[in-house]
C-alpha cells in the first residue's frame, strides 16, 4: 500500500501580474492556486505518495476550481468540507533583479479561517495516515484555527501518525508574541521540524548568527539552531533550506538536517529565479517522501534540495518535477544543459 500524507491548511487563490508587471502597471492577472500544506501535497503526489489535502472550501465555482486543480495532480481531497463565504486570495508582484517580490494578502473571513472543529474528523482523517504536515501558516488564521491546529497535532500523536510542522512565520498574519505562544503549543506534538533562520528566530527567537538581509548565511549556526529546536520540543529532525539572496532574480540554495547527532547538509545550486513561491513547500515534500521510502540522511537532504531547487525554476505553488527528475538532479551534474 502506499504510504499515506495527510496535510492541513488553506489553498488560496493567487493572482499574479504577467511579465514581471508591477501591480500599478498590471491590467489584467494570471491565475494560480496554491498554499503552503496544498504546495507540499502536490509535491508528494507527484512522487507516487497517497497524498491528502484537509481544508474547508466555499460551495461556490472558486472553491470547486481550487478543489479541482488539486485532483488535476493527484491530490485525495475527501476530506475538504465545503461552506462558508470566500475563498483566500493573495496577489502576489514577482519581484526580478534588485526589486523584491512583493504579497498583499485578501483572505480575512475565508472559508478556511472561520471553519469549526466539527468540520474535521480527525480519527476518520488518520486512519491508516503515516505521515501528517502543517505549517505556521495554518494556526495564524484565526483564533480557532489555532485551536483546530493544535488539536489535530495532538490527535495525530495519539495515533502514533509521525507529524512535521514547517514554521512559516508570517508577520502580515500574526506577531511574534501571538506566534510564540501558539506554536509552542503545537510543537509539543511534533517530530521533524522545517525552520530557516528567520521562522526559528521570529518565532522562538533563536538565532544562528546569519545576516540575512546581506546575504550572509551562517551554515554551521544552523547547527546550534537546530540543537535548540531539538532540545526544546524533543524532535527527531530539524531541517531547512538556506538561501542567499544575492538578488531577486539570482540565489545560492543549500539544504540542511539534524538530527541530534548528525549534521548533513547539500550541494549547493545557483539557481536563477522563475518563481521561488512554494520553494520551501517542494523541500518539505521531498523530505516527507525521502522519510517514507527510507531515504539516509544525506541521500535526504540531496533530494530535497534538487527539489526545492527544480521547483524555482517553474512558475506557480507547486512543483511539477518527477521523480525521476528529482533524483537525476540530485545524482547530479545539475547543468541544465539540453536534453536530446
Amino acid at each position: 500500500m502506499d504510504k499515506k500524507l495527510v496535510t492541513f491548511g488553506e489553498i488560496m487563490l493567487r493572482l499574479t501580474p504577467p511579465e514581471n508587471k508591477r501591480f500599478i502597471q498590471a491590467d489584467k492577472f494570471n491565475v494560480i492556486y496554491g498554499g503552503g500544506e496544498a504546495n507540499v501535497a502536490v509535491s508528494a503526489a507527484n512522487y507516487g505518495l497517497d497524498a491528502h489535502f484537509v481544508s474547508k472550501l466555499p460551495e461556490n465555482p472558486l472553491g470547486q476550481a481550487a478543489l479541482n486543480e488539486l485532483r488535476r495532480f493527484g491530490v485525495k481531497t475527501n476530506y475538504i468540507a465545503r461552506g462558508g463565504k470566500r475563498l483566500g486570495i493573495y496577489f502576489c508582484e514577482s519581484g526580478a533583479s534588485q526589486r523584491s517580490s512583493n504579497v498583499i494578502y485578501d483572505r480575512a473571513h475565508s472559508a478556511i479561517a472561520e471553519a469549526k472543529p466539527e468540520d474535521f474528523a480527525w480519527e476518520e482523517i488518520f486512519a491508516e495516515a503515516d505521515w501528517f504536515h502543517v505549517t505556521g501558516i495554518t494556526p495564524a488564521l484565526s483564533s480557532q484555527m489555532a485551536d483546530i491546529t493544535i488539536g489535530a497535532v495532538k490527535k495525530a500523536q495519539e495515533l502514533g501518525v509521525k507529524v512535521s510542522c514547517d514554521l512559516n512565520y508570517r508577520a502580515k498574519l500574526w506577531s511574534q508574541e501571538e506566534a510564540k505562544e501558539v506554536m509552542t503549543e503545537v510543537m509539543k506534538y511534533v517530530d521533524v521540524c522545517i525552520a530557516n533562520e528567520e521562522d526559528a528566530e521570529m518565532t522562538f527567537g533563536i538565532k544562528s548568527g546569519s545576516d540575512i538581509e546581506a546575504g550572509n548565511i551562517n551554515i554551521e549556526g544552523y547547527r546550534d539552531v537546530a540543537q535548540q529546536l531539538i532540545e526544546k520540543f524533543d524532535l527527531e529532525l530539524v531541517g531547512s533550506h538556506l538561501r542567499v539572496s544575492h538578488n531577486a532574480s539570482l540565489n545560492d540554495w543549500v539544504v540542511v538536517l539534524y538530527d541530534g547527532d548528525n549534521f548533513v547538509k547539500s550541494q549547493q545550486y545557483q539557481i536563477h529565479i522563475v518563481d521561488r513561491v512554494g520553494g520551501g513547500d517542494s523541500f518539505a515534500g521531498a523530505l516527507i517522501y525521502a522519510q517514507l521510502t527510507g531515504k539516509n540522511l544525506q541521500e535526504t537532504v540531496e533530494f530535497g534540495a534538487a527539489a526545492s531547487a527544480l521547483k524555482q525554476s517553474i512558475p506557480g505553488d507547486f512543483n511539477h518535477m518527477t521523480l525521476d527528475e528529482v533524483e537525476a538532479t540530485a545524482e547530479g551534474p545539475a547543468s541544465g544543459r539540453v536534453k536530446r
